[in-house]
C-alpha cells in the first residue's frame, strides 16, 4: 500500500518544485512564489496540469508508475528522490533501471585499499570486475595486467584452465557462481545486458550451458573459498558480500583469510607488488 496518506505526496512535490529554478528551464516573469508553477512541471512531465494540480492537493488517488517517471523526470529529481516518490505514491520502489559502469567513485576505492591483507573487488551486475585492491592481486587475478573488456568472472570461470587450476572444488563453486550471476543480474535489472555474454559461453562451454538451463538462483552473502595458491599454497578465505548503496549494478566482496600467517604473507606481498599502486586507475 502507498504511505501517501496525509499528504505526504502532495508535500513532496511542492516542495520539490518549489526548489527549481524557473530560468533554468527557459521560464521567465514575474512570480509570487519560488520554483516552477504546477503547470509548468505538467508541461515538462508531459501531463495533464489538472492531474498534476490535483496530486499535488492530496487527491486523484494512487498514480500511474508511468506517470511517476514522468514527474520524476520533470522535477529533475535525484534516483534516490524518485525512488522515495515512488514510495510516497505506490508503496514499493520503482522497477530497476540498469546502467553500465566502467569504475568506481575514489572514495570507494580508497575505503578497499585499506584492506591490506583481505582481497576485495567490486563488480558489476555482469560480473565485469571494475575495483580491486593489492591483496586481490596477489590472491584471485592481477585485473590490473587484463584489459577491461577481459576482467569478467564468468570467463575466468569457464574459459580459464589457470583459475580452474585453483580450485578446490570447481564443479559446485562453478553450480554457484552461476547461480549467482543470474541473480545479480535480474535484481539490477541487467538481464538483456547480459544475454550477449551468456549465448558466448553457452557457445564455448558445454558445463556452463549446461548450468544455465537449470535456472538455479542462489544468493552468495557469505561463505568460505579454497584456493590452491601458486606462492601461498593451499589457503582458505572467508567472504561476505555486500551492496553498495545507491547502485543496484554494483557489489563488494571482501575475502578474509581465516589463519593470521596467510595473512601476515599477503600483506608482505601486496607490500612489495610492483607497478600499479592503489587507487591508480587500471589501464585501459
Amino acid at each position: 500500500m502507498p504511505i501517501n496518506s496525509a499528504g505526504t505526496l502532495a508535500a513532496f512535490l511542492k516542495d520539490r518544485r518549489t526548489r527549481l529554478d524557473p530560468a533554468s528551464f527557459g521560464f521567465s516573469g514575474r512570480r509570487r512564489t519560488p520554483g516552477l508553477r504546477r503547470e509548468e512541471v505538467a508541461q515538462r512531465a508531459n501531463i495533464s496540469p489538472t492531474w498534476y494540480t490535483w496530486l499535488e492537493q492530496g487527491r486523484g488517488g494512487a498514480p500511474s508508475a508511468d506517470v511517476l517517471n514522468r514527474i520524476a523526470k520533470g522535477l529533475m529529481l535525484t534516483e534516490a528522490e524518485r525512488e522515495h516518490l515512488f514510495m510516497l505514491g505506490l508503496g514499493r520502489p520503482p522497477e530497476v533501471r540498469y546502467n553500465g559502469v566502467e569504475g568506481v567513485s575514489p572514495r570507494l576505492q580508497r575505503l578497499i585499499d585499506t584492506l591490506d591483507a583481505s582481497p576485495a573487488l567490486i563488480k558489476t551486475a555482469t560480473w565485469d570486475v571494475v575495483a580491486w585492491n593489492r591483496a586481490a592481486r596477489i590472491v584471485l587475478t592481477d585485473y590490473s595486467a587484463l584489459p577491461a573488456g577481459q576482467r569478467n568472472i564468468l570467463r575466468f570461470m569457464f574459459r580459464s584452465p589457470a583459475i580452474r587450476e585453483k580450485q578446490h572444488d570447481w564443479e559446485n563453486l562453478a553450480r554457484f557462481v552461476v547461480g549467482s550471476f543470474r541473480a545479480d543480474a535480474a535484481r539490477a535489472g541487467a538481464v538483456s545486458e547480459v544475454r550477449e555474454l551468456v549465448d558466448e559461453l553457452c557457445g564455448t562451454s558445454p558445463e556452463f550451458a549446461a548450468l544455465w538451463r537449470e535456472n538455479d538462483v542462489l544468493s552468495h552473502g557469505d561463505g568460505t573459498k579454497r584456493l590452491k595458491h601458486p606462492v601461498l599454497g593451499d589457503i582458505e578465505l572467508e567472504y561476505s558480500g555486500f551492496a553498495v548503496d545507491g547502485r543496484p549494478d554494483l557489489s563488494l566482496t571482501v575475502y578474509n583469510p581465516i589463519d593470521s600467517k596467510v595473512a601476515d604473507r599477503i600483506r608482505d606481498l601486496a607490500r612489495r607488488l610492483p607497478g600499479q599502486g592503489p587507487g591508480d586507475p587500471p589501464p585501459r
